[in-house]
Order: structure tokens, then C-alpha cells, then sequence
């Protein structure tokens, strides 16, 4: 690592203990999680009382830290039951909690006075006044809001402490509303965005309807698909990175409490590939940023903006056409373990056949091509095809180039398919 350089945080998502384990495998120095209450992200699996107490182990024992979000907008109504939350917290002593609610913060302190807090993004964070503010309370970290530039950033990194830490997205889906304060799903569906429960309606069709003629539908910006005025691409900053640290980002969060072990594996670990080359060469990082974008597309995204970092963006740079994903690989599986025959075992998620041409994720970088040789069942019977999602399935796999020879293939390994793009 170069002199003048200070190794910025990877801190990358999980929905659920498998997640975890693989953003671990794949390159994580932290991984943010959320418990089954108080979480932005009510629709993900989240994590039981014993699920992080594991996560939190499994990540120790690793060198990796776990974030624990309970960043709701609260009523007062959540607040007995979340000072109750924060009390079982301190006992599974992760390395931060994340809150964006000034009652919740107090209430954090006050339960876990050892554990440090972190300011969610939802708490607009958008000044060095704010960030001081959260600093002088007690808080070790400010998240910043989305709609903050990279000169915003550099302006707050010299108006605040030095031993203080900025987290910043720099990859993921992105929030039609300000900071994430939404109030389009609450309105539309009864379902509140700030406790957890948004419905997404920034990816809905919309139109224009004049008052005198009702039932009549003008069209807004729209083209063969539909209409999608609200609808944001993804951030990347993958080829962006010196910029980020320039600017004093101590942590560069990747967005997707709700994305699979695939999403996690591909894009963290072509951050992680990313980050380090940097810090080794700035040469070197330049040279491979075709490769580090070839890595993620091969997971489901979106198109791709720099959103407000470089100023503010004009709607042709943000707005995405459609309301699908771009889906150029699928998740088969991740190596449960190796059992004495020499064969993989997986937990299958998607269909695929024996003869199948499929890939072994590697976390070191490594992706290679491989054959299904022979697939057996629980039962131990050999079976062409596992059509049925979760099956248990042990694998007989081999390199593509020579049959005769098993893959290299070890428990952690994440197994896809990747789609030809014709």
C-alpha cells in the first residue's frame, strides 16, 4: 500500500447469515445487517436473535466487523420495544449500530454506551454543521446524504475532527426522494418507507391526467416500455474510487440489504479488487477498470450514474427507461461443503441440467469455466436435472477442457451460469 494513502472501509450489505458469510468470503471489511424490527428493510429475511449472534461470530472470527441498522424514522410507539432491542444488542456486541432517529439515538446510548453509533443517511446529513453535530453528541460516523458532491464531501472532511469518520454509497439502487425520506409508499399503499416498509413506487409506470378529461392518459418522457419519470439508475463509482478518497471517505458503502449471495459475491468482490489495486497503483487501478465493470454486469443491475457526485445530474443522466433489471448471470448455489466423494454440495436456487457448462466464483478473482458431470439427490441417486429451488444437491464437477480432471472447487465457492449476451 502506498505511503500517502489510508485503506478505506468496504462495508457491504446482507439480508440473511448466508449473505453475511459470503460478503465476508468476498472481500467485506464490514457488512451491515438488520434484526427482524427497526430496520429500513422490512421485506428482507433479516436476521433472528441467534442469526446475528452467529454473523457476528462467523465475522469476527474473520477479521471482519458487523453494522447493525435500526434506522426507522420511529413513533412513539416503537420506542419501549426499542429500547428493549438496543439492551439485547449490547449483549451481541456489534461494532456499531446505525440510527437516524435523534429518540433512537438516545435511547442507543443509553443501552449500549460501549457499542459506537453510526448516522444512517435517512438522518440527511448534507453539512459539516450536521456532521459536527452528530460528532459532538457522541457519534463516531456520519453516513453521508445521496445528494451530496464530491467537493460537499471534501468541504465537511476539513471542517470536521480527523479521528471522525464519513461513509458514502458508491454503489446501488438509488432513492427517488430526498435522502430516502419517502412518502410516495406510505400515501399510495398505507405502507411507511421510513419504517421499513417501502413498496417501491419510484419503479411504477406514471402518466399525466388533465382535470376536464378524466380517464385520459398524457404521456410524460415516454418511449416503447412505459413511463418511468421517478425512476433512478444505479450508483456506480467503481471507476471513481481516487476520487472518493481524495475526498475523504473513509467508507465506501455498497447498497442491497435485499440482494442475493451473487449481487454481494460479484460486486464486492470487484470492489475489493478495485480498492486494493488502487492502493497499490493508481496505474495499475486504471488499467483494469474494464474489467472490474465487466465483473459486476455479471449480476442483475441497472444501468449505471455517478448520480450527485460531480454535481447536479440532468434527468437523461438519472432517470432509467425501464423498470427491469439487466440479468447477465444466474445464481446456481454456494458450496455447502465437500463431501468424502469428492463431490460439491449446494443448496440449489435456480434449475440446471447435467452437461451444463456453468462457472466457479472464486474470492480471490478467480472465475472458471466447469462441466456438470453427475448430480445426485439427498437420497444419494443420480439424477439428471434438480428442478425444484432448494434442493440439496451433490455435484460431480469438472474442468470444461479436460473431463477427467475435477474442478477446483471448495466450500464458500459460488456456482452460476452466466448468460450469453447474444
Amino acid at each position: 500500500m502506498r505511503d500517502d494513502m489510508i485503506r478505506p472501509e468496504l462495508l457491504m450489505p446482507a439480508k440473511d447469515l448466508e449473505v453475511l458469510k459470503t460478503a465476508v468470503r468476498y472481500g467485506a471489511d464490514a457488512v451491515y445487517i438488520g434484526g427482524e424490527a427497526y430496520g429500513l428493510r422490512a421485506k428482507a429475511r433479516n436476521f433472528s436473535h441467534e442469526e446475528m449472534a452467529e454473523g457476528i461470530r462467523y465475522a469476527h472470527e474473520h477479521g471482519v466487523k458487523v453494522f447493525v441498522t435500526a434506522n426507522i424514522l420511529a413513533h412513539n410507539s416503537d420506542l419501549a420495544g426499542a429500547e428493549q432491542y438496543f439492551g439485547q444488542l449490547a449483549a451481541l456486541g456489534p461494532d456499531a449500530i446505525l440510527v437516524a432517529d435523534p429518540g433512537m439515538f438516545m435511547l442507543a446510548r443509553k443501552a449500549c454506551p460501549k457499542i459506537p453509533i453510526h448516522i444512517s443517511t435517512q438522518a440527511n446529513n448534507t453539512n459539516y454543521g450536521t456532521f459536527n453535530f452528530w460528532f459532538e453528541m457522541g457519534a463516531e460516523r456520519v453516513v453521508c446524504a445521496r445528494e451530496l458532491s464530491l467537493n460537499e464531501i471534501a468541504q465537511i472532511r476539513r471542517a470536521i475532527p480527523e479521528d471522525r469518520e464519513i461513509e458514502a454509497f458508491v454503489h446501488g439502487a438509488m432513492c427517488i426522494s430526498y435522502s430516502g425520506r419517502c412518502l410516495l409508499s406510505n400515501y399510495f399503499t398505507g405502507r411507511d418507507a421510513n419504517r421499513g416498509a417501502c413498496t417501491h413506487p419510484c419503479r411504477w409506470k406514471y402518466a399525466v391526467m388533465e382535470e376536464s378529461r378524466p380517464g385520459v392518459y398524457l404521456p410524460v418522457e415516454e418511449n416503447e416500455r412505459g413511463t418511468f419519470v421517478f425512476n433512478s439508475r444505479d450508483l456506480c463509482m467503481i471507476d471513481h474510487i481516487p476520487d472518493l478518497l481524495k475526498a475523504g471517505v473513509n467508507s465506501l458503502k455498497i447498497e442491497g440489504r435485499m440482494k442475493t449471495a451473487l449481487y454481494v459475491a460479484s460486486v464486492g468482490r470487484a470492489y475489493r479488487q478495485a480498492i486494493d489495486d488502487y492502493l497499490e497503483s493508481e496505474e495499475l487501478y486504471q488499467s483494469r477498470i474494464p474489467q472490474y465493470m465487466d465483473a459486476i454486469r455479471k449480476c442483475t443491475y441497472r444501468r449505471f450514474t455517478t448520480g450527485f457526485y460531480y454535481g447536479r445530474p440532468d434527468q437523461d443522466s438519472m432517470v432509467y427507461d425501464s423498470n427491469t433489471y439487466v440479468n447477465e448471470a444466474v445464481f446456481l448455489g454456494i458450496v455447502e461443503k465437500i463431501t468424502p466423494e469428492n463431490r460439491a454440495r449446494i443448496m440449489q436456487r435456480n434449475k440446471f441440467c447435467v452437461g451444463d457448462r456453468i462457472e466457479v466464483m472464486k474470492p480471490d478473482g478467480r472465475d472458471i469455466p466447469i462441466l456438470v458431470k453427475a448430480m445426485y439427490n439427498q437420497n444419494g441417486e443420480e439424477v439428471d436435472s434438480a428442478p425444484h429451488p432448494k434442493e440439496i444437491i451433490d455435484l460431480e464437477l469438472v474442468l470444461e477442457e479436460d473431463m477427467s480432471v475435477s474442478a477446483d472447487v471448495e466450500e464458500g465457492d459460488l456456482l452460476r451460469v452466466v448468460m450469453d449476451p447474444a
